[in-house]
């Protein structure tokens, strides 16, 4: 590793981590209704949207209700969003006359925007208007980042509360995030990147010259656009010469701010964050790189508040933190150290070290630890951004963000479904303790019984068991195996890929898989689909029955959970889960391509 590339990833943790602070204890004022400097000038009107929907905040509700009211909320985005693709062709703001989008492609990506996966099965410049990408899917941006926020904190409050049926109103939850975090974090960080050259405009494409005017072959046509055939048959061509291009623009650098606070991932442009204009230059790389953790690494500082004890906050931060920087170093060294592997039909030898380490999909821009950060970072959190093609990553470089996706994405994870992901991770973790000494288990005094570990084993369960069977489907039916454009071993690799992606809720892809498909459409559409809502109720149950009990005083047995100990613990349950659950699947994917890759075969 070079020492500049050190540089970049030691900088990088350093910052995130002095950033989880200040930034986890003022949103633990925000969710605890305590004072704070922004609610005097956005105060009136976060009252006046409880007025104008009725809301009474400060009326509380019980894990069913709150539940039920998440789920109707999300619900109506999902139809907004998917209405809005199908009818965007006689919508305004479309300068470019985009028409309606395919509906299984509609219903994919409304889908995946309500459930904060944001998975792209399309080209965002030629496919959604100016209308589409502001109203639906960047407005789902904000909202679905803030439904996981309120079940993070509704969650935190059944540790927090004692002998309570009420864990907090999910509508004050949403709007407080909404309105006191996400919001004024976006149009800071907005401004910022245009100030960095990121486009926002509402104007349409813009026509330019090229830089070295090139001649190719024209087809020519009839009056009706129909092609003229030769003698024999054949389209006719004539000779043209292109000096100019188009360059689509469009309101790109309020999407890309929310985007990246909100673990959305969501591009606004097809190449998403390798795209110049929706990443710039150093500085906008590596805020909209920090934009990806920060909010889910303060919500473990925040959870530390919010509890009584910092202590704890920094202990899950920790855990999170070792299992990012050893994956971390793995996924740079191997990319530094990666060879280029044949394509089938390309001839050249399988084991040639590329000069300075395999740049196949990078921007030179950015180099290999930007890069391998970048990819290791989006897919810990549930952000599908990209500035790198991970699909041209090296076997063990594209193992890891893999295998971080399939880890639950609670390394740092989503916003708030990180963190609520982890203290699943947790409950388990003091339960296998409370196994091995032969005591009840019990996690910041509440004791952990039965109805609590069958809540955490579905939310464990649950996502692995969408990606494997999702994959099954895929690798043994003809309409699954239609979309593979790379047969074999990294074929089998693209659809474990996209089903974990789907599943976690993470939205990147190793993109050689044609996924733009009524089958694919759907069946990830579904699996974004449960793994998104399945997994939430029964946080929130554990919320709702946590927050029933009374607090136990800790004795002489008592695992403290704020201790090294605990930490390594914990690491131990969150990698031991993922090596059962998906190393079979790895070993037909990653792993023996990379053995195979070794070998020279």
């Amino acid at each position: 590793m070079t020492a500049n590339g050190m540089f970049q990833l030691v900088l990088y943790v350093v910052v995130l981590i002095a950033l989880a602070k200040p930034l986890g204890a003022y949103m633990a004022r925000v969710y605890e209704g305590r004072p704070f400097m922004l609610e005097r000038v956005l105060g009136g009107l976060e009252r006046l949207i409880y007025r104008l929907s009725g809301i009474r905040a400060k009326d509380e509700m019980g894990w069913k209700t709150y539940a039920a009211t998440m789920l109707a909320f999300n619900l109506v985005g999902l139809l907004a969003v998917y209405l809005l693709q199908r009818l965007q062709g006689v919508l305004p703001l479309n300068p470019q006359g985009l028409g309606a989008v395919s509906s299984d492609s509609s219903f994919n990506t409304a889908v995946s925007f309500a459930s904060n996966t944001n998975w792209q099965g399309y080209a965002g410049e030629t496919t959604m208007s100016y209308l589409t990408q502001m109203l639906g899917l960047t407005v789902q941006n904000f909202v679905s980042a803030a439904t996981g926020m309120a079940i993070a904190v509704a969650l935190i409050r059944g540790f927090a509360r004692r002998s309570a049926q009420t864990i907090g109103n999910f509508w004050v939850d949403m709007t407080r995030g909404t309105l006191y975090i996400l919001l004024p974090l976006s149009v800071i960080l907005a401004l910022v990147l245009v100030s960095q050259g990121v486009v926002q405009t509402f104007g349409p494409s813009a026509r330019v010259a090229v830089v070295q005017p090139t001649e190719y072959d024209e087809a020519v046509t009839d009056k009706d656009g129909k092609p003229v055939l030769d003698e024999k048959g054949r389209p006719k061509t004539q000779k043209a010469t292109l000096t100019e291009q188009m360059i689509a623009v469009g309101p790109a650098a309020s999407q890309i701010a929310i985007k990246q606070l909100g673990t959305n991932g969501g591009g606004f442009f097809n190449v998403n964050s390798a795209h110049p204009l929706e990443n710039s230059t150093p500085l906008s790389n590596f805020l909209e790189l920090l934009s990806i953790l920060l909010i889910p690494a303060a919500l473990c500082y925040t959870f530390g508040v919010m509890v009584g004890d910092t202590r704890q906050g920094w202990a899950v931060l920790a855990a999170m933190t070792v299992i990012f920087v050893g994956l971390l170093v793995v996924c740079v060294v191997a990319e530094q150290n990666g060879h280029v592997f044949a394509k089938q039909g390309v001839d050249h030898t399988a084991s040639a070290l590329q000069s300075g380490g395999n740049m196949e999909g990078k921007e030179t821009r950015f180099g290999i630890a930007s890069s391998a950060l970048w990819a290791t970072a989006t897919t810990a959190a549930s952000n599908g951004s990209i500035n790198a093609m991970h699909d041209s990553f090296t076997p063990i470089g594209g193992l890891v963000p893999l295998w971080l996706i399939q880890l639950g994405e609670v390394v740092y994870g989503g916003v708030g479904s990180g963190l609520y992901g982890m203290l699943m991770f947790a409950i388990i973790a003091v339960f296998v303790a409370g196994l091995m000494v032969g005591r009840t288990p019990e996690y910041l005094g509440k004791k952990i019984e039965a109805y609590e570990m069958k809540m955490s084993s579905l939310v464990i369960l649950i996502t692995p068991a969408l990606v494997l069977i999702g994959t099954s489907i895929a690798v043994v039916t003809g309409v699954g195996k239609a979309g593979i454009a790379n047969p074999g071993i990294h074929g089998f690799s693209e659809i474990l890929y996209a089903f974990s992606s789907a599943s976690n809720n993470n939205g990147s892809a190793f993109a050689g898989l044609s996924a733009n498909t009524p089958f694919y459409n759907g069946a990830l559409g579904l699996a974004m689909l449960f793994g998104r809502y399945w997994l939430a109720v029964p946080v929130l149950a554990i919320a709702g029955s946590l927050a029933r009990k009374k607090i136990v005083p800790t004795g002489a047995g008592t695992l403290p959970t704020d201790q090294p100990l605990f930490v390594g613990l914990l690491v131990g349950v969150v990698i031991l889960v993922g090596a059962l659950t998906f190393v079979p699947a790895l070993a037909l994917g990653p792993i023996v391509e990379h053995l195979t890759l070794v070998a020279g075969q």
